[in-house]
């Protein structure tokens, strides 16, 4: 299936005059590494080292939740918070959220032009997220806040977030296999098995003396990341040795060497969510830059959203296509991770789940649909716009039921009569949520 550029667009022309520019930046085949970005933060007087504490967040799964949850915490206990996260899913603003809003339109063309003009005046080649990264660094240094969030966009170590110089905590939340032909290409002093360099790439982010925290996620990877610490000269701070937590049935136990925390459940749906959120609160115990209470951690579990990740839909054009009864569920996820998790989330072997499914090309349908086969009652194929993208072929697989095809969500969803207790689940990939969400009218916030 054909593909076209389709960074972002929006309503204002001075930002789509800008995003236009942004989307004719491409990266040279095989060109890595954080020289660019520093050229053009140099150039732009290194914003990035004028910035409030920072909170650096890498990971496969559950980065961006881990954020939503740091933001909920330090937000529930008054302080102003700065976030950069990636992608967008409807608006390229959400990527930007200056001091608890997302960034205004008259600021965003006004920095993306400041940036893209640098960048074409002194002739760096810099990428779409190398520009909107020194963007956010530009727009956090001038407007002050308390604090702020950086997620990782893609690996780490040679992420254009990893120039933050002296984060006040770092985080690793969930690992997998995903972006291979980045994470995975190859170098001379990398660990070779496949998981063990993801590990090493994430924990690229480690900075001297910052507290590293991280999940247990084996042996192996473990010690990819502790190398990576030790050359770092940082301490780790990892899950099931300095802290833990404890799910029980309506609410979850969070202890370190600080004592235990009983905290209500986190309003974002999925039991891994408590692991997110666990990672985010020892990143905030760790720290000694910001004073948090405990009753802001607890506030910070009923508060915290992450649109299209196990989001459910409320009652919007797309949604009153099917009978008022019935629940339409929206995830992005696109991975062997993320099928495990709709796995745990969507219990029971009845088939009662109509699957709604676009995954971009260079991603594995089994990894998403196959965890899911026992309880499928349909599955319907759509594109995924402005991408290569699967067809209906490609979820031909043992035990699922027999793939049909539509145009898009809309007639997905048109073409469903779900029975009494069957469900709807719209998952795949981000850039399908965003339309979806588009679609739905639930613009992210």
């Amino acid at each position: 299936m054909t593909a076209v550029l389709d960074f972002a667009t929006s309503d204002a022309p001075a930002v789509q005059a800008q995003l236009d520019r942004l989307g004719t930046l491409s990266v040279p085949s095989g060109r890595l590494g954080l020289d660019v970005i520093r050229d053009l933060l140099e150039h732009l007087g290194n914003p990035q080292r004028a910035l409030p504490p920072v909170f650096h967040v890498a990971g496969t799964n559950g980065k961006g939740s881990t954020c939503a949850y740091l933001r909920a915490a330090l937000e529930a206990a008054g302080k102003s918070v700065h976030v950069f996260t990636s992608p967008h899913l409807v608006r390229f603003n959400e990527r930007i959220r200056v001091a608890g809003a997302l960034i205004s339109d008259d600021l965003l063309a006004d920095l993306l032009r400041e940036v893209l003009d640098v960048a074409e005046a002194q002739h760096i080649g810099a990428s779409f997220f190398e520009a909107a990264t020194a963007a956010a660094f530009l727009a956090f240094s001038r407007v002050p806040a308390d604090a702020c969030i950086f997620e990782v966009g893609l690996g780490g170590r040679l992420d254009a977030t990893n120039v933050i110089e002296d984060p006040v905590a770092c985080g690793i939340a969930a690992l997998g296999i995903d972006h291979e032909q980045f994470l995975l290409s190859p170098s001379p002093d990398a660990p070779a098995a496949p998981l063990v360099r993801i590990a090493y790439e994430k924990s690229g982010i480690a900075k001297p003396g910052t507290p590293l925290v991280t999940l247990d996620y084996g042996a192996d990877m473990n010690g990819a990341i502790d190398a990576q610490a030790a050359r770092a000269d940082c301490p780790v701070v990892r899950q099931g040795r300095e802290w833990s937590v404890t799910l029980r049935a309506d609410h979850f136990v969070y202890a370190d060497a600080k004592g235990t925390l009983t905290l209500p459940r986190p309003r974002l749906p999925g039991d891994h969510q408590v692991m997110n959120a666990g990672l985010a609160i020892a990143m905030l115990r760790r720290q000694h830059a910001l004073d948090l209470g405990e009753d802001a951690l607890a506030e910070a579990m009923t508060r915290a959203h992450w649109p299209a990740r196990l989001q459910e839909l409320a009652r919007g054009p797309l949604t009153a296509l099917l009978p008022d009864d019935t629940e339409v569920w929206l995830d992005g996820g696109h991975n062997v991770d993320a099928g495990k998790a709709l796995h745990a989330h969507f219990a029971g072997t009845a088939p009662y789940i109509h699957l709604v499914i676009g995954m971009l090309a260079n991603k594995n349908p089994a990894a998403l649909v196959a965890p899911l086969a026992d309880r499928l009652a349909s599955v319907t194929v759509v594109p995924v716009p402005g991408h290569e993208w699967h067809g209906a072929e490609a979820f031909a697989l043992p035990g699922v039921p027999e793939p049909t095809m539509a145009d898009d969500a809309a007639q997905a969803l048109s073409g469903l009569s779900p029975g009494p207790g069957e469900i709807v689940l719209i998952a795949g990939s981000l850039y399908l949520a965003g339309s979806v969400l588009r679609a739905n009218e639930e613009l992210p916030d």
